[in-house]
């Protein structure tokens, strides 16, 4: 556990701690850096000294008591302070070098090792997170760390040069111009925590609705053929108003923050010049007073506008990005002890289910919606379930789960009564997704993909069931090469099919894998499956497989609910919505289907 880590009190180790644990070590081992970089920019606090106290020496001691020569080499002084600065540049970033190169090296080697880490030991788990994070997210926080420390650097220094000259102009310059420094600074840092809150509470907000956007693109269809046009209205104006709200809170933490800067920038001028009669009654000059503005003007101002406004994007945009990299990715739901051995058996099968999800909750993204939701499910041997549902409503993730390649959030996903592990994923399951994958090759080759030990008489009970017979005719034979640039997409998912049909696993998964195919392929590919002694889980690309099926999932987002037809169409409005359309046409032809199957074969003459 890392020092400082409160388990008890997880909403507590913000982002900002949580980089701060991080950020110390790494500034220790660099405080020679840090110092060199302070050296060189004293030239700055020297300038800035200069700036205001020259002016007050140019008047007092040369214009306004007759010797323009000494006011005049004065501002001269001032004027020259300006070059030992420019030349510090070189100095400052050389040493900022050292302070920001060693972050980035030190990020991309720990995103690398992150996923070697990945894919050595959860069998390949590798995302496009790492890759973001090697080459765009590094980059981000080397400019942002970048900007931060020289705007901090010139803020510090020119800080305490401009306070260093007021408390040598007069002390009592202090008293006016501190306080509403100090007011506007706190006011700033107050709402840099809830403008962080209400920025993520917008950018949410904002993802929820392009996401709910997408979805309606792709479901006008659905939604018309459910009759849901008026819940999916209500929808999109609660994600609008939810929206605009978050947009709205946002909107005033940044009025306040304007605010912020008003006190800082505008309100310490005006209060000198309003103090200007008390303060020449207590000894302060007229040089001084001048030259008390110009600090505020010239140096303070432009100071602190600079930081406030660096902390307020780049700055709360590098903490985001660096607690990218400090937390750690989640461990697997469940995962089981290291087996004694390497080569340690797949799970055996007993008579439990064959696949089982208990509990399962799956969001994409720490505040994002969950798509399921505590969802309960079992699938037994032989058992043939039916997965129905709008676009959008999460029967694709709920297959990726169920695959296990997808991890939920919470809940465990069992195979065979064991911990679904990826080790485990070629003996027990095959997935199919909706667009398959076909190899240049011999067709034989393709089918055989998953179970190489196929024998040929094998292939062709499988191609009469299946339905790949008039394919294996038009390519001639099992050894004619497969182009799949010629193939259908149709012709491809039979493929695919076969392919999935010899292997004859435990568990498979078909996620619209026949939504290329006519109806009548559809109805006789499912029903060779339905055959197979292991699970079937189908997620349906036409109502007609609800009605093949044993068991039927309905699912509106993370609402679900499961039975048989006769009972969805009892206990579910959904249901009963989208089988409106369907169940006088469909009815006749599965009515038609069931009596071809159970007519007998003619007899041979």
């Amino acid at each position: 556990m890392k020092p400082g880590h409160d388990p008890a009190h997880p909403a507590r180790d913000t982002a900002l701690r949580r980089v701060a644990r991080e950020a110390r070590p790494f500034l220790r081992a660099r405080t020679g850096a840090i110092l060199r970089l302070s050296g060189w920019s004293l030239l700055e606090f020297a300038q800035t000294f200069l700036s205001g106290y020259g002016v007050a020496r140019a008047l007092d001691d040369g214009f306004l008591a007759g010797r323009p020569a000494t006011g005049l080499l004065w501002l001269a002084v001032a004027a020259v302070a300006v070059l030992p600065s420019v030349l510090a540049a070189r100095g400052v970033f050389g040493r900022l070098a050292d302070l920001v190169e060693p972050l980035r090296d030190g990020l991309v080697r720990r995103a690398v090792a992150r996923a070697l880490s990945g894919a050595l030991g959860r069998s390949g788990d590798v995302s496009t997170r790492s890759l973001s994070q090697v080459t765009h997210q590094s980059e981000i926080a080397r400019d942002g760390w970048a900007g931060l420390v020289l705007t901090l650097r010139s803020f510090v220094f020119t800080a305490a040069g401009a306070v260093t000259g007021l408390l040598a102009l007069s002390p009592a310059l202090l008293l006016i111009v501190l306080p509403p420094l100090v007011l506007g600074s706190a006011l700033f840092l107050g709402t840099l925590p809830p403008m962080a809150a209400r920025q993520r509470a917008y950018l949410a907000a904002d993802e929820a609705y392009a996401a709910h956007a997408g979805d309606l693109a792709a479901s006008v269809r659905d939604i018309a053929a459910a009759g849901t046009a008026e819940r999916t209205v209500a929808e999109s104006r609660a994600l609008a108003d939810a929206q605009l709200a978050a947009s709205r809170s946002l909107a005033r933490w940044s009025a306040v923050r304007v605010v912020a800067l008003a006190v800082c920038g505008r309100f310490p001028p005006l209060l000198l010049l309003l103090g200007a009669p008390w303060l020449l009654r207590n000894g302060l000059t007229p040089g001084g007073l001048v030259g008390a503005l110009t600090y505020l003007t010239q140096a303070l101002a432009p100071a602190v506008q600079a930081l406030m406004t660096m902390l307020g994007t780049a700055g709360g945009r590098l903490v985001v990005v660096l607690d990218r990299f400090t937390d750690a990715p989640p461990p697997p739901a469940d995962e089981p002890a290291p087996a004694t051995s390497d080569d340690a058996p797949p799970p055996s099968q007993g008579p439990g289910p064959v696949a089982e999800l208990h509990e399962v909750t799956f969001a994409y993204g720490p505040r994002a919606h969950p798509v399921l939701d505590r969802l309960s499910l079992a699938v037994g041997a032989g058992e043939h379930l039916a997965v129905v549902g709008p676009s959008g409503s999460g029967k694709s993730t709920l297959a990726a789960v169920l695959a296990g390649t997808e991890r939920p959030i919470g809940g465990t996903v069992r195979w065979r009564g064991r911990p679904a592990r990826p080790a485990d994923a070629t003996s027990v399951r095959v997935l199919l997704p909706q667009h398959a994958y076909v190899f240049s090759g011999s067709l034989r080759d393709n089918l055989r993909y998953l179970r190489p030990d196929a024998r040929d008489r094998e292939i062709a009970a499988m191609a009469d069931a299946v339905g790949l017979d008039t394919l294996l005719s038009r390519l001639g034979s099992l050894d004619a090469a497969v182009e799949p640039d010629r193939l259908s997409q149709g012709e491809r998912q039979l493929v695919a099919l076969g392919r999935a049909y010899l292997a004859a696993p435990p568990l498979l998964i078909l996620d619209e894998a026949t939504s290329r195919l006519d109806p009548a392929a559809e109805t006789r590919a499912e029903l060779a499956f339905a055959t197979l002694p292991g699970a079937l889980v189908v997620v349906a690309h036409r109502l007609s497989s609800a009605r093949r099926a044993d068991r039927t999932l309905v699912m509106d987002g993370p609402r679900t609910r499961c039975g048989t037809p006769g009972e969805l169409l009892r206990s579910s409005a959904l249901y009963r919505d989208l089988s409106g359309l369907w169940e006088p046409e469909e009815e006749r032809r599965l009515g038609e289907e069931r009596a071809l199957r159970s007519t007998p074969p003619p007899s041979p003459v």
